[in-house]
């Protein structure tokens, strides 16, 4: 009996280990010996409390949803199944990324019972398929009638569950694949491809922002003063909700995060008046990886493709008052910030080439159209003779033939004739409307009775001025969350040198200005080297 009421006292003090531990954590099954310390896990786990945000901001167009226990030995022993499963979906490494959200809910943790009551879980391990839309919200009954949320009922081994998947979806992925497969991209880049853009946007804004955090690239009040008037630029046109939102956060609080243009990059906890506190497109981005822009290799594509698709969708949002300043501010951004230094010094170049100040809108977005071809042009023939040119994913002059007929008068292989009629209508419903559709397909508009949701309609203005400033001053004023600000944001601006600068809006309109403020910048680096 005394070794009986042992093992019992050492499954009692097993157990009360166990639950000393956050419950789900991987410290638990650590402790029972169970889980490899090296393991990484791939799906996404959900609580009562993101449960609904989760599902409603990933760009997946499927879901698969698992509800387990964590002590559950069953449900220890598949997870390495749904991991196998999950590292082809999820995270940054994904081999197929942005098409099914892999996720588990623990109903062993209190605060989600009243969540896996929804589902009716009566039995762990218990899997769910569905549209992540219907999962906000969702709920599921044994008997119910026309729901749109199913069970897995093949899932027992890795094998199976992707064979199930494969079936729902009409692929045929495999455990083995490698990563950047893109079997479901081609480089035609359809009107269903670009309208995934708009995630790859938020997340080459991102990047650009982390970029110049991690290089704490804003060092004075010129350099600063172009970041202000590219998050202007971003506030009024920036395609994204969340990233009009963040840029314009920055912007009414930057005098205070950058006095002088000395900013402040603390990384100490409790530090609030820095940059890194800030998200320009919200807490969920970067998500880590790219869906149109995503390269058949880890070197190619994604972020310089993301930022190009940023300012194809910002010039065509554009307004006619608005084109110079849209085109200074792209080509001060891309000089100040974009740290490739022969890519900078190119599209430096190109943009002093520019001898006439743009008066329509159109003008930007044929310039920039033309300059992306010509740099495709010069890239081409750099990849072509050093071989690192992406194999599925070729440099090409755009759009091609198959995208817009029209756009083409003639061509032949040293020259074509475009139609730039044809072109700009084509590039304007190519980045405006096709561009954002996804939105409207997945029914993703905020309520109008949300404060935030007031203060973004704001943020699209149907007649912008020459400086779209203006439309941080609306998003300001036309909310009470912002409206503390908006007294003070007007006050500073009214003190600022470059706000409505004849001078400084006139910097590429020659030759010898742009040179100048150029050599001044390059003397700064060289100081800096």
């Amino acid at each position: 009996m005394s070794l009986i009421h042992l093992c019992w006292f050492v499954g009692l003090l097993s157990l009360e280990a166990a639950a000393s531990f956050s419950p789900g954590s991987r410290s638990i099954l650590r402790d029972f010996g169970i889980d490899n310390s090296d393991q990484k896990d791939y799906d996404v786990e959900l609580n009562a409390t993101n449960f609904d945000s989760v599902f409603q901001d990933t760009p997946a167009k499927y879901a698969v949803l698992e509800f387990f226990a964590h002590w559950c030995p069953a449900c220890r022993n598949y997870k390495p199944h749904y991991e196998k499963v999950a590292r082809l979906f999820n995270g940054a490494d994904a081999i197929h990324p942005g098409l099914v959200l892999m996720t588990r809910v623990d109903c062993a943790i209190k605060t989600n019972v009243k969540l896996c009551d929804r589902f009716s879980i009566k039995h762990y391990p218990m899997l769910f398929w569905g549209s992540p839309k219907k999962f906000v919200g969702g709920s599921w009954q044994p008997k119910q009638e026309k729901n749109e949320i199913g069970v897995v009922d093949e899932w027992r081994t890795a094998d199976l569950l992707l064979k199930w998947i494969n079936k729902k979806i009409g692929s045929s992925y495999g455990l083995d694949d490698q990563k950047f497969g893109n079997e479901h991209l081609s480089n035609i880049s359809d009107h269903e491809q670009i309208s995934k853009a708009v995630f790859d946007i938020e997340e080459a804004t991102e990047k650009a922002f982390d970029i110049i955090l991690t290089h704490k690239a804003i060092k004075s009040s010129e350099i600063g003063t172009s970041f202000i008037r590219f998050l202007q630029l971003l506030v009024a046109h920036h395609p994204s909700r969340r990233c009009r939102k963040g840029s314009a956060e920055i912007l009414m609080n930057f005098d205070d995060l950058c006095p002088s243009g000395e900013c402040s990059y603390n990384q100490e906890p409790g530090a609030n008046d820095t940059l890194r506190n800030y998200h320009i497109c919200g807490k969920d981005v970067p998500r880590g990886y790219y869906m149109f822009c995503r390269g058949s290799t880890n070197e190619t594509r994604g972020f310089s493709c993301g930022l190009w698709v940023l300012m194809h969708s910002l010039s065509v949002r554009i307004e006619d008052g608005e084109s110079q300043f849209a085109f200074t501010t792209i080509c001060d951004f891309i000089n100040n910030f974009f740290m490739c230094d022969d890519c900078r010094r190119h599209f430096h170049d190109m943009c002093l080439s520019v001898k006439t100040p743009f008066k329509k809108a159109r003008d930007i977005v044929l310039w920039l159209w033309s300059t992306h071809n010509k740099v495709n042009e010069r890239l081409k023939k750099d990849e072509a003779s050093l071989g690192t040119e992406d194999p599925k994913f070729p440099k090409m002059i755009w759009p091609l033939k198959q995208l817009c007929p029209s756009c083409y008068l003639s061509s032949n292989q040293s020259n074509i004739d475009w139609d730039h009629d044809e072109v700009y209508k084509f590039l304007k419903r190519y980045y405006g409307e096709t561009l954002v559709s996804v939105y409207k397909k997945n029914g993703d508009s905020t309520r109008k009775e949300e404060v935030v949701a007031a203060a973004e309609e704001m943020a699209v203005p149907t007649n912008a001025l020459v400086v779209p400033v203006g439309a941080a001053l609306a998003i300001a004023l036309a909310s009470c969350a912002f409206g503390a600000l908006a007294c003070y944001w007007r006050t500073q601006q009214k003190n600022r040198k470059y706000y409505h600068n004849p001078h400084y809006l006139k910097r590429y309109n020659s030759n010898y200005m742009v040179m100048n403020t150029f050599s001044n910048s390059e003397n700064e680096r060289e100081k800096e080297r």
